[in-house]
């Protein structure tokens, strides 16, 4: 060797902390020196295999991966506030999706019996413990099954992808308790318990059983000066608007979602609820619907697809009506999707998971974005307002939008 030159950094490290930041801002301004810190190598390698697990279970079923549109004319699919941009190339705006849905139920129609999509989507709304703006979804529809075999599918993918994943079906999970205090020697855990069969409740009638009497008719708009009276007696909060939809989801997650700590199906929800799910066959005012809960939080939602163009029209009527009264989530007109319709969609059920859920969970941790696990490796400046736990933001989950 004749020569030897050291190539000094263009940048160099950091070598103090601003007062004026937060511990969270100043990680995140220096992001590139530490995503090894922030995410281990083995939560890492954990959500691959969750996302490796969950291909696989569907692959070795016969289902078709599939892209579909993440810019698109018009927002639909869930019940939540999109993030808008604008097209200078077509001159309108357009809205990153929320949901994959109505492009995979367009497949099913034009003859695809069976698709799924991984995939990100986007919701412009509140930050908390389980909920980012932009997280990871998987959904796949079924044709010719509903939404009991979609719960026997749940069940077995889900218990299977923890077993291989962790080894074990049982996990140890901190609890809301000591995510809140924030505890770092020895939190308190929950074993949860994802051995199958999963316990299965009818979401009205166990709150019904709950508030210890009969609700009244939830799908009524009569019904919420009584909704809102049973809210106010058992000191559950909901801003308004008061709508049905809003005042029973608050009375749910009060009194039904804690009590879900091993998985546990929720089913049967009001048709008031669900404005894309098919009503039951049987019972009057619910749809053939169900949730995953786990450690009390919404880990999927699944129903059997509603296939009739005129009901979906009614349906989303209802749902402008609650727009009307100063819902923003409640889900938009689509006549372009009810036109789909009118060409045939066979009997489907239609489920989706979210995996940055999953991960968090398998991983035994409180939060989607902490040290030692972001399930989004790069994120956005605002950690200091995702550590925030979850049973302090009011949560949004007024329609059947997947997870």
């Amino acid at each position: 060797m004749e020569r030897f030159q050291s190539v000094p950094k263009f940048q160099q490290y950091p070598h103090f902390f601003p007062v004026t930041m937060t511990l969270q801002e100043y990680q995140h301004k220096f992001e590139a020196l530490e995503p090894k810190a922030r995410c281990t190598e083995e939560s890492v390698a954990l959500a691959a295999k969750v996302v490796k697990g969950i291909r696989r279970y569907l692959e070795d079923r016969n289902f078709m991966e599939v892209e579909t549109p993440m810019l698109f004319s018009a927002a639909g699919g869930a019940a939540a506030q999109p993030f808008v941009t604008n097209s200078r190339a077509l001159g309108k705006d357009l809205y990153l999706r929320i949901a994959p849905e109505l492009f995979l139920k367009q497949l099913v129609i034009g003859g695809f019996d069976r698709v799924f999509e991984i995939g990100k989507v986007f919701r412009n709304e509140g930050i908390d413990a389980t909920h980012n703006p932009e997280f990871t979804i998987c959904e796949f529809y079924q044709a010719y099954a509903d939404y009991n075999t979609l719960m026997d599918t749940a069940e077995k993918m889900i218990s299977g992808i923890a077993k291989d994943v962790t080894g074990s079906y049982k996990i140890q999970y901190p609890t809301e308790e000591s995510a809140e205090e924030g505890a770092e020697d020895e939190p308190a855990v929950v074993e949860i318990d994802f051995t199958p069969p999963f316990k299965r409740l009818p979401i009205l009638e166990t709150l019904e059983e709950c508030l210890g009497e009969k609700l009244p008719d939830v799908n009524s708009p009569d019904s919420i000066p009584a909704l809102l009276e049973l809210c106010q007696r058992h000191n559950v909060e909901c801003a308004k608007p008061h709508t049905c939809t809003r005042l029973v989801d608050k009375l749910i997650g009060h009194f039904v979602e804690p009590m879900c700590v091993n998985p546990t199906f929720l089913y049967n929800h009001p048709t008031c609820m669900s404005p894309l799910a098919k009503a039951h066959r049987e019972q009057q005012g619910v749809t053939e619907r169900f949730e995953l809960f786990v450690a009390g939080k919404e880990l999927c939602n699944a129903y059997t697809e509603l296939n009739d163009p005129f009901d979906q029209r009614r349906r989303f009527a209802a749902q402008q009506l609650d727009q009307q009264r100063g819902d923003s989530e409640a889900h938009g007109k689509d006549d372009e999707f009810c036109t789909a319709l009118e060409y045939g969609l066979p009997p489907t059920g239609g489920f989706g998971i979210g995996i940055d859920r999953l991960v968090m969970l398998l991983s035994g941790k409180p939060h989607i974005r902490v040290r030692g696990l972001d399930a989004a490796l790069f994120s956005l400046p605002f950690a200091h307002f995702v550590l925030v736990p979850v049973a302090s933001v009011a949560r949004r989950r007024s329609s059947c939008s997947r997870p």
